[in-house]
């Protein structure tokens, strides 16, 4: 069994969404920037029920996720770094948008601190939240069965999982980046897809069954 922790649905697998999305503001404020930045889908996502004029501005997408629903939505991708490595990442924006104004549409909890990164490369990045994630509550009987194979899409979906419940050694973690798989506790057995992307997880985890 393939156990998919993220909000959508995929063939193949059973859902089992760890996290809810919700908006925190109800305007965004564009008159400091020239340039937007985006971290997730969700973040495009949120941006576009919020303010619709977010499409009028150029976007760095980090991850091929986030750039198709820049894209999808109607908006413009200017830089989009395959690997999302802080240290890349910085040395990418210093070298391609110094004299840039970055907007960063985030939320509420980040995995990684990329203003605060970005600031010791002399990277000046303004941020606003836009939304925020929480964890869905489950009941003891939806615990996935023994010697299954779980997805975990995002730092969120590992922290969320394990205040659901616990781990059980005959499982299989499938990791969508390294990022992530730093909150992964240590005891626990995992590989990472091959790509940032959800259908890479899907496809890693059908490799395992065969």
């Amino acid at each position: 069994m393939i156990y998919l922790l993220s909000p959508l649905k995929k063939e193949g697998t059973i859902s089992l969404p760890m996290i809810a999305f919700s908006l925190v503001v109800d305007k965004i404020d564009f008159s400091s920037c020239d340039t937007l930045m985006f971290t997730s889908k969700q973040a495009v996502v949120s941006a576009n029920e919020i303010d619709e004029n977010w499409k009028n501005y150029p976007c760095v997408a980090i991850g091929g996720a986030t750039k198709r629903k820049i894209e999808d939505l109607g908006g413009s991708v200017i830089y989009y770094p395959k690997e999302f490595y802080g240290e890349v990442l910085a040395k990418d924006i210093l070298n391609n948008f110094s004299d840039k104004k970055l907007l960063y549409l985030r939320p509420k909890e980040v995995s990684f601190d990329s203003r605060a990164y970005l600031a010791k490369s002399g990277i000046k990045l303004e941020e606003q939240i836009i939304y925020e994630t929480s964890c869905v509550k489950y009941a003891l009987k939806d615990k996935p069965k023994e010697s299954a194979i779980i997805i975990f899409t995002s730092p969120s979906t590992i922290k969320c999982f394990f205040k659901n419940f616990e781990w059980h050694e005959s499982y299989m973690a499938v990791l969508i980046g390294h990022a992530t798989k730093e909150h992964l506790p240590s005891y626990c057995n995992y590989v990472v897809a091959d790509e940032p992307l959800i259908d890479a997880c899907v496809k890693k985890a059908m490799e395992l069954m065969a």
